[in-house]
C-alpha cells in the first residue's frame, strides 16, 4: 500500500524547498509528485516500505504529513497530475493500438455479437490497466 505525503513548498524570489524524495541504491527517486493542489500543498506517493529521509529543509518540515485523501482531493489530483494524463493517454493509445477511430464508429453501429464483444473486453481490459496504474500512486 502506498503512503501519501503532504506539504508545502517554501517559494520565494531566491529559493525553492522541496521535499528530498528517498532514493534507491543506484540513486534514483523512489516515489512520486502528484500534483499541487489549490490548498497549495503538494501531494506525493511513496511505494510501500518507503520511508522520507530524515534531513528535510526547515523552511518545509513543520508541513510534512501523511494524509488520507479525501475524495475531492482524489478528484482533484487526478485532474492536475501529469502522472495521471500520461495513464490516461497511454490507454487511449493502447485501445487506437488495435482500433481506429473508424473502426470504433463501424461497431457503434454493428449489431451485438463477437466484435462488439470482442472490442468491449479490449477496451475494458485498456481501462483496468489504467486503474490499476492510478492505484499505484494511491489514486
Amino acid at each position: 500500500m502506498v503512503t501519501i505525503i503532504s506539504y508545502i513548498k517554501h517559494i520565494t524570489p531566491q529559493i525553492t524547498r522541496t521535499l528530498v524524495m528517498p532514493m534507491d541504491v543506484n540513486n534514483h527517486v523512489i516515489g512520486t509528485e502528484l500534483a499541487t493542489l489549490a490548498d497549495a500543498k503538494t501531494y506525493i506517493c511513496l511505494p510501500a516500505g518507503a520511508k522520507l529521509p530524515a534531513n528535510q529543509p526547515p523552511e518545509i518540515a513543520t508541513s510534512i504529513a501523511t494524509v488520507t485523501l479525501t475524495p475531492a482531493q482524489i478528484t482533484e489530483i487526478k485532474d492536475l497530475s501529469p502522472h495521471v494524463a500520461l495513464i490516461r493517454s497511454r490507454v487511449v493509445s493502447m485501445i487506437a493500438d488495435k482500433y481506429s477511430i473508424q473502426d470504433e464508429i463501424k461497431i457503434l453501429k454493428a449489431p451485438p455479437g463477437s466484435v462488439v464483444d470482442a472490442y468491449n473486453l479490449h477496451v475494458n481490459n485498456c481501462r483496468a490497466w489504467g486503474v490499476a496504474e492510478k492505484a499505484k500512486l494511491g489514486l
